[in-house]
């Protein structure tokens, strides 16, 4: 006799409401699932409480807290939430119950097998996050305009990187780019005078939750 099938559970660092602080949902107020666990350690790393830790819930246990959030938004983020295997079918049942989803990945996982009805936000490392190395470049083609694509910069030489990766694989003809600053290095100012300098197509994000909170967590 087969054991029965167990349900698809994934480890859950945090799941709070608040407001998106990045990306061109910026503003928007959203449930934020943070799953366990990272594969990478970018310097600039502001969450790294979600390295380990966390509980265990179903699929099922997960879709009723987001529910009783009330939002229509929602963000699946980490760590890395494609280091668990099960963030698939999570992305799967966030969007077939009806909500607008988006996965924030650092960029050195496969988003190829993403739900289509998924917006996938893409980091792409500089040499100052220490995991440049990491890039898994062939995710770029699969991007798509529903997608985003975000640069977090640490100073000048990271920009200079970053334009020119930009520029010669031609980023923004394939989705929204936007340009940040790791907190507490690079000056936003700074980065905005070099953006309009260099006329990037891109977007200057600041991460409004900080300008709001500061570093404090969840809220």
């Amino acid at each position: 006799m087969t054991a029965p099938a167990t349900a698809p559970a994934l480890r859950i660092n945090e799941i709070f409401y608040s407001l998106q602080g990045e990306t061109t949902r910026v503003g928007l107020p959203t449930v934020f699932i943070r799953l366990t666990g990272c594969p990478l350690r970018c310097t600039y790393c502001d969450t790294t409480y979600a390295f380990d830790g966390g509980t265990t819930l179903t699929l099922a246990e997960i879709l009723q807290q987001v529910a009783a959030c009330g939002a229509h938004y929602v963000t699946v983020t980490g760590g890395e939430p494609l280091a668990q295997k099960n963030c698939l079918p999570l992305l799967i049942a966030l969007c077939d119950a009806g909500y607008s989803v988006s996965l924030e990945t650092g960029g050195a996982l496969d988003i190829d097998k993403v739900d289509a009805r998924v917006s996938r936000i893409l980091d792409i490392k500089t040499p100052g996050s220490g995991e440049v190395e990491k890039n898994r470049w062939q995710n770029l083609e699969v991007l798509t305009p529903h997608d985003e694509i975000k640069i977090v910069l640490c100073d000048e030489a990271d920009y200079v990187w970053a334009r020119e990766v930009l520029l010669e694989r031609k980023l923004a003809e394939k989705c929204p780019v936007s340009l940040s600053v790791a907190h507490g290095s690079l000056d936003a100012a700074q980065l905005a005078e070099w953006m309009l300098r260099d006329r990037l197509p891109v977007r200057l994000q600041v991460q409004l939750h900080k300008i709001l909170w500061g570093n404090e967590r969840a809220r």
